[in-house]
């Protein structure tokens, strides 16, 4: 396993390199976006930390152009911004994951250990899943409702996955929060109902058959209503 770092503070850097090193995995290093991602599209890369603020291309920008050539790469970001939104664009870049600086080296490994345990199972587990007509393909990330495909953002693809592998089952948001987006659910914020609602107006709005319910005080359920 390889993972490439783009941080431009070398101390930084050099922290997450020797953490990994005790952890059994080896590292490769780029110090700006601009190298980051040539390297990340160039070379067997099997994730990628990096740093929200580089010189040349910022952290946004390469989650974007990386993942448009190798949309499979896990990318967790780390950023001395925490807000809300900040977040909410860098997972709409393309980003898995997001760690807000100062973080403990043993959660970013938990979380490293999470995206490629992830990344493997779609590699060798289900290529299709299908409920009723909605019909998403794992490999080329394609998403068709009734034949016809849908647009979907990263993390609404990642929330309407984790929904249709856990098809016809309530999932409370404490769970889609730390399953989807690896944090801690704050009932101070609205995040994941944003994004459910972004998914019905891409997946249900145009169709008689609706596919996300709401579970008033419970959670989400994705589910064929016509059974």
């Amino acid at each position: 396993m390889t993972v490439l770092i783009i941080e431009d503070d070398l101390r930084v850097s050099e922290l997450i390199s020797r953490s990994l090193k005790e952890q059994g995995l080896d590292s490769v290093t780029a110090y700006d976006g601009e190298t980051g991602s040539k390297i990340a599209v160039n070379n067997q890369i099997d994730l990628i930390i990096a740093d929200l603020i580089l010189p040349k291309l910022n952290g946004i920008e390469v989650c974007r152009s990386v993942k448009a050539v190798k949309p499979d790469i896990p990318i967790i970001m780390l950023t001395a911004l925490g807000a809300t939104d900040d977040k909410l664009e860098g997972f709409d870049a393309g980003a898995d994951d997001y760690m807000v600086k100062p973080f403990d080296f043993r959660e970013l490994y938990a979380r490293v250990r999470v995206l490629i345990k992830r990344k493997d199972s779609v590699d060798i587990g289900r290529v299709v899943l299908k409920v009723a007509d909605l019909e998403m393909n794992l490999r080329t990330k394609i998403v068709r409702r009734a034949n016809v495909i849908v647009d979907l953002t990263p993390k609404e693809f990642a929330l309407l996955e984790y929904m249709m592998l856990n098809s016809d089952r309530v999932i409370p948001r404490t769970e889609i929060a730390d399953k989807v987006w690896n944090t801690t659910f704050d009932t101070g914020t609205n995040f994941i109902d944003v994004y459910i609602n972004y998914l019905r107006k891409k997946i249900d709005k145009d169709f008689t058959n609706k596919l996300i319910h709401t579970k008033s005080g419970m959670g989400f359920i994705l589910r064929d209503s016509l059974i």
